[in-house]
């Protein structure tokens, strides 16, 4: 199931926001190929923004490959490619950028961010 939070402090487009945690969702399993996304109504009824904004991160997804639309079904997301991992890697450096912007704001070094992350992360 995707859940969205929107960070209205983040300089990103809100439609950015939504592809981002729809990509993030993908990557780490949450999303799996042929699982359906919420209709665009309802999902911008959830997050309170105009539906024009939802249809906007859903086409820059469609654009990208990562999902796929079934005219009359919805939207789904796609089988993932082989250069989905280099993707990945460059979903993961933004995050880890922001992730930096954010703690250095507080005043916390990376070796305070990684540790936390080493303590939070499910042990696989």
């Amino acid at each position: 199931m995707l859940a969205v939070k929107l960070d209205h402090d983040d300089h990103r487009p809100v439609f950015r926001q939504i592809a981002d945690e729809v990509r993030r969702s993908i990557a780490v399993g949450v999303l799996k190929p042929e699982d359906s996304l919420p209709a665009v109504r309802e999902l911008a009824k959830q997050l309170k923004v105009n539906a024009n904004t939802v249809q906007h991160a859903y086409r820059t997804l469609e654009l990208e490959g990562a999902v796929f639309v079934r005219r009359g079904l919805g939207t789904f997301i796609a089988a993932l490619p082989r250069e989905s991992r280099a993707r990945q890697g460059t979903v993961a450096r933004q995050i880890a950028e922001r992730m930096l912007r954010e703690g250095y704001r507080h005043g916390l070094l990376a070796s305070d961010l990684i540790a936390a992350l080493q303590e939070i992360a499910p042990r696989r």
